[in-house]
């Protein structure tokens, strides 16, 4: 099969093309042909060698987080798939490899394609989707009538996130540029906040959650904006004491870890708001819950740019520029 490989740790470094064997089939795995994948900064990230010290992937290794395609073969211990269904996944950490034309993804990572959708647009959702599920359903619990701040409302993680917390009763608001004030409104953002020309904390007081995803110094900014007893949700880090425990990292890293956090956690303490940082993980039941969403017509996917195979380097350029709205998607085969 066709993929796209690290060989090596580098910042920007190039991709390459390669053929390899198909992947091996295990006890409980579908073997998925690859129609569409999507790009997402956390592949950038990955091939930086950024998360190396708690994902160490042993290059050369294929990169790609999101996944939709159909299901050609089974393992004889797969109860919930069939050959021949529409799926959609984010494969788990250590397993990831959606850059090529098959992946091997255990069946618990799995869903069924929401019927309404392309292969393309249900390329556009699973790592999104579930990082925006697990931060405001699952950790906020976000209600009726809460406040919510979703930070770069036009990025992948933002447009999702606006449609979930509106679904779920909030009132959102989020940030964006000038150009994509009407794309956040129709989403259901309720307050927007033009980052060129204003400043978030000045305007905003008294919200339950905040969803972080941008700098250190959009994230300490960010305090301001909670309520005694709100929360603060980061996907862009620093990460806690409580990720390293989930991971099980060794001592050495749960110190660094504990370390780079340490004032984070501390200026929380002192407000009374609770901090935690969120990795999103791979999961198939949430990611059933969410294909109904989408084919009820409450989520709708936000696709920027679609990229042929052959260019799937330039997709991964494309989104670094930080100009893209919603997801960008790479079509495999047809």
């Amino acid at each position: 099969m066709k993929a796209f490989v690290v060989n090596k740790y580098k910042k920007k470094g190039a991709l390459h093309q390669v053929n390899l064997p198909e992947p091996r089939v295990e006890d409980h795995d579908v073997l998925v042909r690859i129609h569409a994948t999507a790009v997402n900064l956390l592949d950038s990230k990955v091939r930086d060698g950024e998360f190396k010290p708690i994902l160490p992937y042993r290059p050369p290794f294929i990169l790609g987080h999101d996944v939709a395609g159909t299901v050609v073969k089974i393992g004889p211990g797969v109860r919930r798939f069939k050959v021949g269904d529409e799926v959609y996944a984010r494969p788990r950490d250590h397993r990831i490899g959606t850059f090529a034309e098959f992946i091997a993804i255990d069946q618990s990572d799995v869903a069924l394609k929401p019927k309404t959708l392309s292969m393309a647009e249900a390329a556009s959702i699973p790592l999104v989707g579930l990082t925006a599920w697990q931060a405001l359903v699952e950790v906020a619990k976000v209600k009726p009538g809460q406040k919510v701040f979703i930070q770069a409302g036009s990025g992948g993680v933002g447009t999702f996130a606006i449609q979930l917390a509106k679904h779920l009763g909030a009132t959102v608001a989020t940030t964006t540029s000038t150009k994509n004030v009407e794309l956040v409104k129709s989403l259901g953002a309720d307050v927007v906040i033009d980052y060129k020309t204003q400043d978030f904390e000045k305007i905003l007081s008294g919200y339950d959650l905040v969803l972080n995803s941008q700098d250190a110094k959009t994230l300490d900014k960010s305090f301001g904006v909670l309520k005694p007893g709100g929360q603060l949700i980061s996907i862009s880090g620093p990460p806690d004491p409580a990720f390293a425990k989930e991971l099980g990292l060794n001592l050495i890293l749960k110190l660094i870890l504990r370390l780079l956090s340490r004032g984070v956690r501390k200026k929380a303490k002192g407000l009374g708001i609770r901090y935690s940082f969120l990795f999103m993980r791979a999961d198939g039941q949430q990611l059933g819950e969410i294909t109904s969403l989408i084919e009820s017509g409450a989520i709708r996917p936000i696709v920027d740019k679609v990229f042929p195979f052959a260019k799937t380097g330039e997709a991964l350029e494309y989104v670094e520029t930080g100009r893209a709205k919603g997801k960008v998607v790479i079509t495999v085969a047809d």
